[in-house]
């Protein structure tokens, strides 16, 4: 194509884009969704999958769905080939294409029935990337940090986005419409259902880990890409979970969590939830007036019946039944996943996350019909205050660090079983104490550099480096890794705590093996070999590494660091035991009391490692203290 067409092309495409969202906005009323395309037509329709501007996955069969009347004779042609089908019974049709290798040049789909034309064009050939999990995924370019830099710079035409609309429900849909989706959060309508071509006018709201991820792969590929956005915040792992696989799943914490839902649908009463509504709207009403508050215009009396918790986006299969399953059928090729943090507010919340989580890995990869699909794991996010060796112990308590372990462990414990295709990145460096940590860049670069070199050719280091053996030794515990490590700035290693049998950990003071220890000469420090000790612990044979929500740590290896992990298996409820010398009341689970006394509990172990590094420091210059 020449520069004078191709500029004509997108400065079409960025007109047609800008006058269908003024027209949209015209008919838009602030609350209220409106629907542009619905999910199924009366008449000839095509799945809304399928439409102008969209990436066809490449080198697998290319199926085309829709519906029309029963009987109703169609021809599907695309890329120079024509297929016909008779529409079933129930209206469905389908028909399917070979496979075609990548191809930048656009193509013109088209579906041709009795009294019906639909023409799609500006389709490309390349690879589909599922985006997915809650609101660190779905963080917008615009809000990430350097965000607003990538948004002027993406003139990206052979990249497209279709963000999935935000559906739930427990009824599994095979359709979803093109619509304007009313947010309460940003106050205004998101566009759901369309694909769009990348450029600045569209990337102001794409999620920024999937955008810095295609943009790297077609950077270094030239491959067109599509982003699938099913992403949505707020949401828990086991609402992307088909209820069949949860059902399936026979262990105490996956049945006591669809035990409570079903209880909630059942004792939802809609009628008085309305009269308790209107009883809040009339007390609200006349608060207002009796301290002379205008009544604003949009307080209106509630007169709806709301489904209540069967509709609920977090009720178990709501969100895989509503929002991924629309998709299925579609060829893509992968996944990435970052999510964790609404099931980090559940206490003990990563039991179940590790026993769901690699049976949802399995259940998506059947829901886009293949087993080997590559999927890539970006573990939890930071949050809070940072770690440090002024509240070192304190910052261990936190259910969103055991979250994080189910992340890496489910990558673990796949690639050991064969699993050629899984993937993971850290984020716990990117440190920011906001629960949507801004610094998202780097991250979506991170897993880019696995889909690369595993999925495209590439060769760069993406895998963390891995603790190989742990053997405890006169007073030590050694760690020998696989490869070598470093921090990265210099200075201490920093981020391991030690424990003994007695599980009471401390900072670890850690150190390079030095292989000529005890003999002369200079030292030879060996960087895939540590030794951990402290004064505190005097046989230690348990450590853990990065455990905090924002984790003191600084061991990488070309940049990737060295993954939150530990080699022992206490639960908070037994940190709350060993440290405080009771029993939780709840037997394996601690309460919000419970984890203050723990945390104070800690505080004081804090104290007493630092007034005896005081005395230690004391006596080094020949002061003397008194106990």
């Amino acid at each position: 194509m020449k520069k004078t067409q191709h500029i004509i092309m997108l400065a079409g495409l960025a007109a047609a884009l800008l006058t269908m969202t003024a027209r949209a906005q015209e008919k838009l009323t602030p609350g209220k969704d409106r629907i542009d395309t619905p999910a199924i037509d009366t008449d000839l329709c095509v799945h809304n999958a399928f439409q102008s501007n969209m990436v066809i996955q490449r080198d697998k069969p290319i199926r085309v769905w829709g519906w029309a009347q029963p009987g109703e004779k169609i021809s599907v042609t695309f890329g120079g080939k024509t297929q016909s089908v008779t529409a079933a019974a129930n209206r469905s049709w389908k028909v399917e294409f070979a496979a075609q290798a990548a191809n930048s040049q656009a193509q013109r789909l088209v579906v041709l029935g009795k009294s019906r034309k639909i023409e799609m064009e500006n389709i490309l050939i390349g690879d589909v990337w599922l985006m997915a999990g809650q609101s660190n995924m779905e963080f917008p370019l615009r809000r990430s940090e350097g965000g607003l830099l990538e948004v002027i710079s993406a003139n990206f035409d052979k990249m497209r986005l279709l963000k999935a609309p935000q559906i739930c429900g427990p009824e599994v849909r095979n359709a979803f419409p093109r619509w304007y989706r009313w947010s309460d959060w940003d106050k205004s309508h998101l566009r759901q259902g369309f694909w769009d071509v990348v450029a600045p006018e569209t990337a102001h709201n794409l999620p920024t880990i999937g955008y810095i991820f295609a943009r790297r792969i077609y950077m270094a590929t030239q491959i067109p890409i599509g982003i699938l956005d099913v992403s949505r915040g707020g949401t828990c792992l086991e609402t992307w979970t088909p209820m069949n696989v949860l059902k399936s799943i026979n262990t105490p914490e996956v049945k006591a969590v669809l035990a409570e839902w079903d209880k909630k649908v059942a004792d939802y009463d809609p009628k008085k939830n309305l009269e308790a509504r209107i009883k809040g709207y009339n007390d609200q009403v006349a608060r207002m007036k009796a301290e002379g508050k205008p009544i604003p215009p949009n307080l209106v009396v509630p007169t709806d019946l709301q489904p209540g918790p069967a509709m609920d986006m977090n009720r178990p299969a709501n969100c895989y039944a509503g929002t991924l399953a629309p998709l299925a059928g579609l060829a893509v090729k992968g996944a990435i996943w970052h999510q964790g943090y609404n099931n980090a507010m559940v206490p003990n919340g990563h039991v179940m996350y590790a026993q769901v989580f690699p049976e949802m890995i399995k259940a998506w990869r059947a829901v886009f019909n293949d087993p080997t699909m590559p999927f890539g794991i970006i573990s939890q996010e930071t949050e809070g205050e940072p770690q440090s060796l002024e509240n070192f112990l304190p910052k261990m308590v936190d259910e969103g660090t055991y979250i994080r372990e189910a992340h890496y462990q489910t990558f673990l414990n796949l690639r050991k079983a064969g699993d050629k295709t899984i993937g993971f990145a850290d984020s716990f460096d990117q440190h920011r104490a906001f629960y949507h940590p801004q610094i998202k860049i780097p991250v979506g670069e991170r897993i880019a550099s696995w889909a690369l070199t595993t999925q495209y050719g590439k060769n760069i280091r993406w895998l963390p480096p891995q603790i190989q053996e742990v053997t405890p030794t006169n007073g030590k515990l050694v760690l020998k890794l696989d490869s070598d490590v470093t921090p990265y700035y210099d200075g201490p290693i920093l981020g391991f705590a030690i424990a003994g049998k007695d599980g009471h950990f401390q900072p670890a003071q850690a150190q390079w093996v030095n292989k000529n220890e005890g003999k002369p000469g200079a030292p030879s420090y060996d960087n895939k070999s540590i030794v951990l000790t402290s004064p505190l612990v005097p046989e230690p044979l348990y450590f853990r590494h990065a455990w905090s929500r924002n984790p003191m740590e600084n061991l990488k290896t070309s940049g990737i660091p060295l993954a939150c992990q530990r080699n022992d298996s206490w639960s908070l409820a037994d940190m709350y035991e060993i440290y405080t010398g009771k029993k939780p009341k709840l037997a394996g689970v601690i309460d919000r009391a419970e984890q203050g006394e723990l945390i104070n509990a800690l505080k004081a172990e804090d104290l007493k490692r630092r007034i005896e590094e005081a005395k230690a420091l004391l006596k080094a210059n020949g002061i003397k203290t008194v106990n």
